[in-house]
């Protein structure tokens, strides 16, 4: 993978041509490339080298995207070919879904409306059980890996990245490069603490998102990520009845089941969690009947925990507070005496391979500068005279590059870039009267061009949202030093104001932006009123 991202633009790779770049995470770059033999668009996902040194990683991974290739399912993204390039680079060739995915959605629009959740949540459930029918765990379940093509009634669900799986009789774990393949956010406890896995793995995961399409928010929300994956151990999420007060309690039972720390007081396949989430939704009455005892069931069926019935009215009867009903308290209680027998362990791994997070402390903004927002503890904040403010690990050198937009000197901070990218980041923010948030994604290049250091490049469609409660277009681009020097990426949100518009900008060195980071940091906005 190239260490400029959008370097390949316009470069062939394993016989593709790339047009553009579609998105990246820690794993994976994905590109819109066209296949000249069968004149296609495809998304062509390019791996992180640092998988490619794990020699069972490759063999594994080539052997289980033919297999995902194999499987023929409407709402399974297709595969066309997976392989390794002349130069090693690992590849995936699949259908380009023109179309947003549950995370871009989420954030554009926050809940989902009721109806949707029940429709695009079926089609993901059932891509998830032929996978299992298979053999194969996806293990890495999120919003991000969920496409939708179409935006009406018919909405399509693609459930994609099936690229990075694992047979059910491996175990759960690091590959040999120290990676996580999954996401701290909708990770299983068993994952977490590296147990043998199975497709109940993929229901927790599933159940995270469905809580988050339903609150707004996950089910646990932590600063560091050792904090979370302890909650994720030990931990039980808010009712999702008290967030989001139309939905019967009945569905508070559901997703207790679907979010339980053992997975053999889950559902037995994620098309009846959806199923049993779907009636409860409706208002179809029920309660939790005695389970029949185990005998030689196979690993998915429930131990100890009623499945629903249509008997009797009302709500559940016995039902108790999230995380202790009846005999499925055991199985928590047993899910954190294991946590508690691990934690030493988990944290002496996690503090090497993630990134834990300082506490975030508020700006208050200023009467120059009213614009408040929380930031990362270990960032300091700089306000520039009455013009900008700067919150970064490094303010004092950003402070003087933003300063000087026309004849701004680079070289402190092409260091930085090149010596220690992670600290080459933070967030900008100022208001502008020249700002207009409605003018078209020209128009607000040229503004930005006359504001920040450097050239300034918007390589993105303007986006509708709403920030602090206004109405803000998002954007991104890039800043780049006009001598050829170093570069930044960013994210920027133009925002309409009574007063004044109000520009800010979360940047970052190429390959380190945080989505997390600046969707935390956008969300705690406010204006101070005059």
């Amino acid at each position: 993978m190239a260490q400029n991202d959008r370097a390949l633009i316009g470069q062939e790779v394993a016989g593709y041509h790339v047009e553009d770049l579609i998105g990246k995470g820690g794993m994976a770059v994905v590109y819109l490339a066209v296949d000249p033999r069968l004149n296609r668009k495809v998304a062509l996902k390019i791996l992180n080298p640092l998988l490619g040194e794990d020699d069972r990683f490759r063999q594994r991974f080539v052997l289980e995207s033919r297999t995902v290739a194999s499987i023929d399912h409407p709402n399974i993204i297709p595969i066309y070919e997976a392989d390794s390039a002349e130069d090693g680079t690992l590849y995936i060739a699949m259908r380009y879904v023109d179309g947003p995915d549950l995370r871009r959605l989420f954030y554009d629009r926050g809940p989902m409306p009721v109806s949707q959740v029940s429709r695009i949540f079926a089609q993901v459930a059932a891509a998830l059980d032929t996978a299992h029918a298979h053999d194969l765990i996806h293990r890495d379940v999120k919003p991000a890996n969920i496409l939708i093509a179409g935006h009406t009634e018919g909405d399509h669900a693609y459930l994609t990245d099936f690229g990075i799986t694992k047979h059910r009789t491996s175990i759960s774990g690091l590959t040999q490069t120290d990676q996580f393949i999954g996401t701290p956010r909708y990770m299983s406890p068993e994952q977490i603490n590296k147990e043998h896995i199975d497709g109940r793995c993929d229901q927790y995961g599933l159940a995270c998102v469905v809580y988050e399409a339903l609150a707004g928010r996950l089910p646990f929300q932590r600063d560091n990520e050792i904090a979370l994956l302890w909650a994720h151990l030990a931990e039980a999420p808010t009712p999702l009845s008290t967030l989001r007060p139309e939905l019967p309690l009945e569905v508070d039972g559901v997703m207790m089941r679907a979010l339980a720390k053992s997975p053999e007081q889950r559902y037995d396949t994620c098309t009846q969690f959806v199923a049993e989430l779907r009636d409860a939704i409706s208002g179809q009455s029920y309660q939790l009947a005695q389970a029949a005892p185990r005998t030689e069931a196979g690993p998915g069926t429930a131990r100890g925990e009623g499945k629903p019935s249509a008997k009797g009215g009302g709500r559940p009867q016995g039902r108790k507070k999230a995380g202790g009903t009846g005999r499925g308290g055991r199985g928590v209680l047993v899910g954190a005496a294991v946590a508690v027998a691990a934690v030493v362990a988990l944290v002496a791994v996690l503090a090497t391979i993630l990134r834990g997070g300082d506490a975030w402390t508020s700006y208050a903004g200023s009467s120059a500068v009213p614009i408040a927002f929380e930031h990362p503890g270990g960032w300091t904040p700089h306000p520039h005279a009455d013009v900008f403010v700067v919150t970064s690990p490094r303010a004092t050198e950003f402070d003087a590059l933003f300063g000087t937009p026309v004849t701004a000197d680079w070289a402190t901070v092409n260091e930085i870039i090149k010596s220690s990218p992670g600290e080459a980041t933070g967030i900008y923010a100022q208001t502008l009267d020249t700002l207009d948030p409605r003018g078209g994604t020209q128009q607000l290049q040229e503004t930005l061009q006359s504001s920040l250091p450097g050239a300034v490049n918007v390589f993105s469609e303007v986006v509708q949202v709403r920030v602090g409660g206004q109405s803000a277009v998002r954007l991104e681009g890039s800043i780049a030093d006009p001598q050829g020097g170093g570069k930044l990426d960013f994210t920027g949100w133009a925002v309409e104001r009574p007063d004044e518009p109000a520009l800010m900008i979360y940047f970052c060195a190429p390959g380190t932006c945080d989505v997390t980071l600046a969707n935390r940091f956008v969300r705690s906005v406010s204006f101070r009123t005059s």
